[in-house]
């Protein structure tokens, strides 16, 4: 029997390094996992495509998704819409890979009622100094954009017991193989294996 994918929500503070922590899983295990692409209504920036960065969609469209039950979560940013497709993710765990969404808290908790199997991951840095330094490091915000960020952090951090584990990101390769081993356990727990237990106790009961 193939064994069906894991979902696992990833979010963390903004400076957290969630984009570079994803990129390199999946770079290390290319087989095993699929980045969850969002549907927005947003237009697409110089160099997206549809169906890699985003599906790019109308407000109509979007909205449509929305009566139909399509999304598995959505919001509304600074006008546009955001929201993750259920069809695709639930294409690529039944194909046996293990998803990965990456959104906000609140779309992430929003999952997890919707999809209680689901991995809730929280990626932080290791202080909040840290945190500081690195979102002043990318040198492309001004004073105000990094003291709105670290604000929002105050806030977000309200939320870090709703998941169900901290990853620490100050070593890259450490953090990484953390993820990968909390995804790959996920499939042991009972929740996820209900397929086979169930096909077991068929067997035993046939013996």
């Amino acid at each position: 029997m193939k064994k069906k994918g894991v979902l696992a929500v990833v979010s963390g503070f903004s400076g957290a390094g969630k984009g570079t922590l994803m990129k390199a899983l999946l770079q290390a295990h290319p087989d095993q996992y699929a980045l969850s692409i969002s549907a927005t209504t947003r237009l697409p920036r110089a160099g997206e495509e549809h169906g890699r960065e985003y599906f790019f969609v109308s407000r109509e469209e979007f909205e449509g998704m929305i009566r139909e039950g399509a999304l598995i979560e959505h919001a509304c940013y600074v006008g546009n819409y955001y929201g993750t497709p259920r069809d695709y993710v639930s294409e690529q765990m039944e194909s046996g890979k293990d998803v990965i969404l990456e959104i906000e808290i609140q779309g992430a908790l929003k999952v997890k009622e919707r999809f209680p199997d689901a991995l809730l991951l929280f990626v932080t840095p290791p202080s909040a100094a840290e945190l500081e330094n690195r979102l002043r490091g990318r040198g492309t915000e001004s004073d105000e954009v990094v003291c709105s960020r670290l604000k929002r952090a105050v806030e977000e951090s309200e939320y870090m017991e709703n998941y169900d584990y901290i990853l620490i990101n100050d070593n890259l390769d450490t953090c990484v193989r953390e993820m990968h081993e909390l995804i790959q356990a996920q499939h042991l727990r009972t929740g996820g294996s209900r397929e086979w237990i169930n096909r077991i106790r068929q067997e035993l009961r046939c013996l």
